[in-house]
């Protein structure tokens, strides 16, 4: 059986995001979010080789160690299972050219700001 250990990301006052390590490896990735109603409602991303009983087994241990943790008198917790690969993790950057500042000016009646284009980390 796996054990998993979990790093979080972030957290809002109504929502967290963890990384979910086994071994030192990433192998998942979970979002929590609490309602006021005491439903709680998560996405669990992991690879596509996970099968059923592990699936199950990564679930119990979220509930247990992230969420009675957080709000022991929650409703019900409802998840909703990604299976696949990661396609990578993308931030901003700046434009590595160096043009940045070249043209300030801009006609397009926007907030001045050029589009942001999303590249993948390292």
């Amino acid at each position: 059986m796996a054990e998993y250990h979990f790093e979080r990301e972030s957290r809002t006052p109504y929502s967290e995001a963890w990384t979910i390590e086994d071994g030192g490896d990433p192998v998942g990735r979970v979002d929590i979010h609490f309602t006021a109603a005491g439903a709680v409602y998560a996405t669990l991303c992991v690879p596509a080789d996970f099968d059923d009983d592990e699936l199950q087994d990564l679930i119990g241990e979220v509930d247990e160690g992230l969420v009675l943790t957080t709000d022991p008198y929650r409703d019900d917790f409802v998840v909703t299972v990604w299976r696949g690969e990661q396609a990578g993790v993308y931030s901003e950057e700046e434009d590595e050219d160096g043009d940045e500042g070249e043209d300030d000016e801009d006609d397009s009646g926007g907030n001045g700001r050029t589009p942001l284009v999303l590249k993948p980390n390292a």
